[in-house]
Protein backbone atom coordinates (compact mmCIF):
# COMPACT_ATOMS: atom_id res chain seq x y z
CA UNK A 1 0.00 0.00 0.00
CA UNK A 2 1.15 3.28 -1.14
CA UNK A 3 1.31 6.37 0.77
CA UNK A 4 -0.39 9.39 -0.43
CA UNK A 5 1.38 12.84 -1.03
CA UNK A 6 0.85 15.90 1.65
CA UNK A 7 -2.60 17.65 1.40
CA UNK A 8 -0.78 20.66 0.96
CA UNK A 9 2.76 22.65 0.51
CA UNK A 10 2.68 23.51 4.47
CA UNK A 11 2.53 19.81 4.93
CA UNK A 12 5.05 19.16 2.14
CA UNK A 13 7.61 21.52 3.48
CA UNK A 14 7.49 19.75 6.86
CA UNK A 15 8.27 16.30 4.63
CA UNK A 16 12.02 15.78 4.02
CA UNK A 17 12.10 14.77 0.29
CA UNK A 18 13.52 11.77 -0.64
CA UNK A 19 17.41 11.66 -0.87
CA UNK A 20 16.91 10.47 -4.79
CA UNK A 21 14.83 13.61 -5.17
CA UNK A 22 17.49 15.48 -3.98
CA UNK A 23 19.44 14.25 -6.46
CA UNK A 24 17.63 14.04 -9.05
CA UNK A 25 17.00 18.07 -8.85
CA UNK A 26 20.87 18.99 -7.97
CA UNK A 27 21.38 16.64 -11.29
CA UNK A 28 19.19 18.49 -13.38
CA UNK A 29 20.16 21.81 -12.15
CA UNK A 30 23.65 21.42 -12.88
CA UNK A 31 22.65 19.91 -16.14
CA UNK A 32 20.67 22.86 -17.15
CA UNK A 33 23.34 25.92 -16.12
CA UNK A 34 26.19 23.45 -18.31
CA UNK A 35 23.15 23.96 -21.35
CA UNK A 36 22.98 27.41 -20.87
CA UNK A 37 26.79 28.09 -20.88
CA UNK A 38 26.38 25.81 -24.29
CA UNK A 39 23.59 27.97 -25.91
CA UNK A 40 25.63 31.01 -24.95
CA UNK A 41 28.96 30.07 -26.12
CA UNK A 42 27.15 29.08 -29.61
CA UNK A 43 25.32 32.47 -29.70
CA UNK A 44 28.48 34.64 -29.05
CA UNK A 45 30.75 32.12 -31.02
CA UNK A 46 28.65 32.28 -34.81
CA UNK A 47 28.01 36.09 -34.08
CA UNK A 48 32.22 36.53 -33.47
CA UNK A 49 32.30 34.23 -37.00
CA UNK A 50 30.17 36.29 -38.79
CA UNK A 51 31.13 39.65 -37.88
CA UNK A 52 35.08 38.08 -38.48
CA UNK A 53 33.63 37.52 -42.01
CA UNK A 54 31.49 40.85 -42.08
CA UNK A 55 35.20 42.47 -41.71
CA UNK A 56 37.62 40.73 -43.62
CA UNK A 57 34.68 40.74 -46.74
CA UNK A 58 34.52 44.92 -46.20
CA UNK A 59 38.65 44.64 -45.51
CA UNK A 60 38.89 43.37 -48.95
CA UNK A 61 36.16 45.70 -50.97
CA UNK A 62 38.42 48.53 -49.81
CA UNK A 63 41.44 47.18 -51.25
CA UNK A 64 39.17 46.43 -54.45
CA UNK A 65 38.44 49.79 -54.34
CA UNK A 66 41.55 50.73 -54.06
CA UNK A 67 43.22 48.85 -56.57
CA UNK A 68 40.93 49.32 -59.51
CA UNK A 69 39.02 52.35 -58.43
CA UNK A 70 34.69 52.76 -58.37
CA UNK A 71 34.54 50.72 -61.80
CA UNK A 72 33.66 47.91 -62.89
CA UNK A 73 35.33 45.34 -60.74
CA UNK A 74 34.19 47.34 -57.46
CA UNK A 75 30.59 47.01 -58.43
CA UNK A 76 30.90 43.37 -59.33
CA UNK A 77 32.94 42.44 -56.52
CA UNK A 78 30.53 44.37 -54.36
CA UNK A 79 27.15 43.31 -55.54
CA UNK A 80 28.45 39.56 -54.71
CA UNK A 81 30.02 40.37 -51.71
CA UNK A 82 27.25 42.02 -50.10
CA UNK A 83 24.13 39.81 -51.02
CA UNK A 84 26.20 36.66 -49.68
CA UNK A 85 26.84 39.01 -46.03
CA UNK A 86 23.34 39.39 -45.85
CA UNK A 87 21.84 36.28 -46.36
CA UNK A 88 24.99 34.71 -44.04
CA UNK A 89 23.51 37.19 -41.30
CA UNK A 90 20.00 36.05 -42.04
CA UNK A 91 21.16 32.98 -41.04
CA UNK A 92 23.34 33.50 -38.00
CA UNK A 93 20.22 36.11 -37.05
CA UNK A 94 17.49 32.83 -37.22
CA UNK A 95 20.19 30.73 -34.98
CA UNK A 96 21.55 33.30 -32.59
CA UNK A 97 17.52 33.67 -31.76
CA UNK A 98 17.10 29.99 -31.52
CA UNK A 99 19.84 30.02 -28.94
CA UNK A 100 18.35 32.82 -27.35
CA UNK A 101 15.31 31.24 -27.01
CA UNK A 102 16.74 27.74 -25.82
CA UNK A 103 19.14 29.73 -23.49
CA UNK A 104 15.05 31.25 -21.77
CA UNK A 105 13.77 27.51 -21.45
CA UNK A 106 16.52 26.64 -19.37
CA UNK A 107 16.74 29.72 -17.41
CA UNK A 108 13.15 29.32 -16.58
CA UNK A 109 13.28 25.36 -15.50
CA UNK A 110 16.20 26.62 -13.28
CA UNK A 111 14.02 29.24 -11.60
CA UNK A 112 11.32 26.45 -10.72
CA UNK A 113 13.92 24.21 -9.57
CA UNK A 114 14.89 27.30 -6.57
CA UNK A 115 10.89 27.16 -5.93
CA UNK A 116 11.59 23.35 -4.97
CA UNK A 117 14.83 24.75 -3.07
CA UNK A 118 12.72 26.65 -1.02
CA UNK A 119 9.50 24.78 -0.71
CA UNK A 120 11.33 22.35 1.34
CA UNK A 121 14.37 24.35 2.76
CA UNK A 122 12.33 27.44 4.16
CA UNK A 123 15.42 28.45 6.24
CA UNK A 124 17.70 29.34 2.88
CA UNK A 125 15.31 31.89 1.81
CA UNK A 126 17.27 34.54 3.56
CA UNK A 127 20.51 33.52 2.04
CA UNK A 128 19.46 32.27 -1.83
CA UNK A 129 17.27 35.26 -1.86
CA UNK A 130 13.70 33.81 -2.52
CA UNK A 131 11.88 35.82 -5.10
CA UNK A 132 8.01 35.44 -6.39
CA UNK A 133 8.04 33.24 -9.49
CA UNK A 134 7.68 36.20 -11.85
CA UNK A 135 10.28 37.65 -10.86
CA UNK A 136 13.04 35.13 -10.75
CA UNK A 137 14.07 35.76 -14.91
CA UNK A 138 14.70 39.12 -13.70
CA UNK A 139 17.11 38.58 -11.10
CA UNK A 140 18.95 36.55 -13.83
CA UNK A 141 18.90 39.22 -16.24
CA UNK A 142 15.78 38.61 -18.70
CA UNK A 143 13.80 41.63 -17.58
CA UNK A 144 12.33 42.11 -21.04
CA UNK A 145 10.63 45.17 -22.25
CA UNK A 146 11.23 46.64 -25.92
CA UNK A 147 14.42 48.24 -25.64
CA UNK A 148 15.82 44.15 -24.40
CA UNK A 149 15.19 43.23 -27.83
CA UNK A 150 18.52 45.24 -29.05
CA UNK A 151 20.57 44.20 -26.10
CA UNK A 152 20.11 40.73 -27.66
CA UNK A 153 23.15 38.46 -30.01
CA UNK A 154 20.30 38.40 -32.09
CA UNK A 155 19.54 42.22 -32.29
CA UNK A 156 23.06 43.02 -32.95
CA UNK A 157 23.42 40.38 -36.04
CA UNK A 158 20.03 41.83 -37.21
CA UNK A 159 21.15 45.40 -37.84
CA UNK A 160 24.52 44.36 -39.39
CA UNK A 161 22.26 42.14 -41.50
CA UNK A 162 20.20 45.09 -42.42
CA UNK A 163 23.01 47.35 -43.12
CA UNK A 164 24.82 44.99 -44.91
CA UNK A 165 21.27 44.67 -46.93
CA UNK A 166 20.73 47.82 -47.35
CA UNK A 167 24.54 48.51 -48.56
CA UNK A 168 23.91 46.08 -51.41
CA UNK A 169 20.96 47.06 -52.71
CA UNK A 170 22.19 50.92 -52.36
CA UNK A 171 25.01 49.57 -54.67
CA UNK A 172 22.67 48.02 -57.23
CA UNK A 173 20.32 51.23 -57.20
CA UNK A 174 23.56 53.41 -57.84
CA UNK A 175 24.86 51.38 -60.83
CA UNK A 176 21.31 51.27 -62.13
CA UNK A 177 20.87 55.22 -62.16
CA UNK A 178 24.21 55.99 -63.64
CA UNK A 179 26.12 56.39 -60.27
CA UNK A 180 24.15 59.12 -58.91
CA UNK A 181 24.69 58.86 -54.91
CA UNK A 182 21.12 60.11 -54.36
CA UNK A 183 19.48 57.14 -55.57
CA UNK A 184 22.07 54.85 -53.96
CA UNK A 185 21.81 56.51 -50.66
CA UNK A 186 17.71 56.78 -50.78
CA UNK A 187 17.20 53.43 -51.48
CA UNK A 188 20.09 52.03 -49.14
CA UNK A 189 18.50 53.65 -46.23
CA UNK A 190 14.87 52.72 -47.30
CA UNK A 191 15.57 48.94 -47.66
CA UNK A 192 18.12 48.99 -44.27
CA UNK A 193 15.22 50.92 -42.37
CA UNK A 194 12.43 47.91 -43.73
CA UNK A 195 14.86 44.80 -43.28
CA UNK A 196 15.50 45.94 -39.56
CA UNK A 197 11.76 46.16 -38.57
CA UNK A 198 11.13 42.78 -39.66
CA UNK A 199 14.01 41.37 -38.10
CA UNK A 200 13.06 42.88 -35.27
CA UNK A 201 9.49 42.37 -35.41
CA UNK A 202 10.20 38.46 -35.76
CA UNK A 203 12.47 38.67 -33.03
CA UNK A 204 9.85 40.21 -31.07
CA UNK A 205 7.09 36.97 -31.89
CA UNK A 206 9.50 34.72 -31.19
CA UNK A 207 10.27 36.18 -27.81
CA UNK A 208 5.84 36.23 -27.56
CA UNK A 209 5.64 33.11 -28.31
CA UNK A 210 8.42 31.46 -25.92
CA UNK A 211 7.15 33.64 -22.43
CA UNK A 212 3.55 32.65 -23.04
CA UNK A 213 3.79 29.22 -24.05
CA UNK A 214 3.89 26.77 -21.38
CA UNK A 215 7.06 25.21 -20.24
CA UNK A 216 5.22 22.18 -19.20
CA UNK A 217 2.16 21.72 -21.79
CA UNK A 218 -0.76 19.40 -20.45
CA UNK A 219 -0.28 16.35 -22.61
Amino acid sequence: MTDHPPANDADRAETPPRPAAVTFVTTEHFTLQGARSSTIAEATGRASMFLGTVTGGLVALGLIATAAGVGAAFYAFGLILLPTLAFLGLVTFDRVLQSGIEDHGYAQRIARLRGYYFQYAPELVDHLLSVPAYDRLRIQGLKGGAWQKFLTVAGMVGMVTAVLAGSGAGLLAALVAGHRLVAGLGVGVLIAVVVAVVLLRIEAAAWYRARTTPLFPEQ
